[in-house]
């Protein structure tokens, strides 16, 4: 019978690749929480119209990537592509947003069917944060702060930020008008992609990455020329703000990110070491989408980060990881010591809560165990056979040092451990 693989683009986490995760996980929630962040944990399953109304309809997430189906109600279903979305609509649902300011952070799984490639999954991690109720342009530096400052505990360099203003509406509806005007003028030269988006969502055609559109699309009117003094203060202020804090960067006039709900600032950072996917982290600010969704209006912005993105980086950059290894390998040998073995055990971890101990009470030579605790990378080896029973004691073989192997009684066992650990 042919045996069951995973599905393609999903991909399993193998022991000796978690600990790189729980670095990253551990070192980001400690982060967030330290300016203020609550966690939120929401479904992995969505209406879609959650996301077709704030990700948008012409959009190639909604309208190529989705998961979707329908559920035995006939309602349609979507696994998330995104979490800000899923993010606001429990913010609604459960009132923490009206009239509030609310920081919240998230981690999961995301879910997009796009062609597997280093880097960019079918099933995908993020973790990332959303700001609500502050509309002002210091919670859009901050958040870019927050993610410098991240990389920097990481130990990950090499990052550039780049970041852009998508001004107000007004003004977004004004340059509008004069980039489909340019591109209907250059219509011929448009990709398939392109052509279908010129009418719908013309502002993505400015990040498309097909190579023979850029001069085309580096000719194009930009929203920079087009922003209204609001907009325009709102941006200078987050400039003067990162370099006040010394956050180097470059202002990228062609940078709108993937999703229709951003307005104002938005960011990216961006390596060169991972091939085409080179945005590691991204967000901005997106102050109608709130209300897009249903709820009182409320502005946001928001980050999110991709995690297989980060370890690749970590794996690259070679930064040494803490491997908790065991303290200690009980081997029991005989039935007696195997029986006795579970239960002193569990009398060791009641007395050190702290202490990581591996039972090996299953067949095998005491040569096979010894091997076995060796190939753990204990500290040591406790040695529980017929002679240790009949005396009540236990032998202490220290595995990682030159120390010979010595006898402590099993009641005296917990005491000697804490003062070797």
């Amino acid at each position: 019978m042919k045996a069951i693989q995973a599905i393609r683009g999903m991909n399993d986490i193998l022991p000796q690749d978690t600990p790189l995760w729980q670095h990253l996980e551990s070192t980001t929630r400690a982060l967030l929480e330290s300016y203020g962040y609550e966690e939120i944990r929401t479904p992995i399953l969505e209406k879609t119209e959650l996301f077709s109304r704030s990700i948008g309809e012409v959009t190639d997430i909604v309208e190529k990537e989705m998961y979707s189906f329908a559920d035995r109600n006939g309602d349609s279903l979507s696994l998330r592509p995104e979490y800000t979305a899923s993010c606001v609509r429990a913010g609604i649902e459960h009132g923490l947003l009206f009239n509030a300011i609310r920081r919240l952070w998230y981690a999961g799984p995301m879910f997009r069917h796009e062609r597997p490639q280093k880097g960019r999954y079918r099933q995908f991690y993020q973790i990332g944060a959303e700001a609500f109720g502050m509309g002002g342009p210091e919670t859009d530096a901050e958040l870019i702060l927050l993610t410098a400052r991240l990389w920097k505990r990481l130990g990950i360099e090499g990052l550039r930020l780049e970041i852009n203003s998508l001004g107000s509406a007004s003004a977004r509806g004004a340059h509008r008008k004069e980039l489909v005007a340019y591109l209907r003028d250059h219509f011929d030269e448009l990709d398939e992609d392109s052509r279908r988006r010129l009418e719908t969502n013309p502002l993505r055609i400015l990040d498309s990455k097909n190579p023979a559109m850029q001069a085309l699309v580096d000719k194009a009117p930009s929203l920079m020329d087009y922003l209204d003094e609001e907009s325009r203060t709102h941006f200078q202020t987050v400039d003067e703000i990162l370099r006040a804090a010394g956050i180097d960067f470059t202002v990228n006039s062609r940078l709108v990110r993937g999703l229709d709900y951003y307005n104002h600032t938005v960011f990216e950072w961006i390596t060169d070491r991972l091939g085409a996917q080179g945005t590691v982290c991204g967000g901005g600010r997106y102050d109608g989408l709130v209300s897009q969704i249903g709820g009182k209006a409320s502005p946001g912005v928001g980050f999110s980060l991709g995690c297989e993105r980060v370890i690749a980086l970590l794996q690259d950059s070679d930064i040494p990881i803490d491997r908790r290894h065991p303290d200690a390998y009980l081997v029991a040998v005989g039935e007696n010591a195997a029986r006795a073995a579970h239960p002193l055990a569990e009398a060791l971890r009641d007395a050190l809560p702290e202490l990581h101990l591996i039972v090996d009470a299953g067949a095998g030579s005491f040569k096979a165990k010894m091997k076995r605790a060796d190939r753990s990378v204990a500290r040591m080896a406790l040695v529980l056979g017929e002679d240790e029973m009949a005396s009540g004691q236990i032998a202490i073989k220290p595995l990682r040092s030159g120390e010979t192997q010595y006898g402590v009684a099993q009641e005296n066992l917990a005491a000697q451990l804490q003062t070797m650990l």
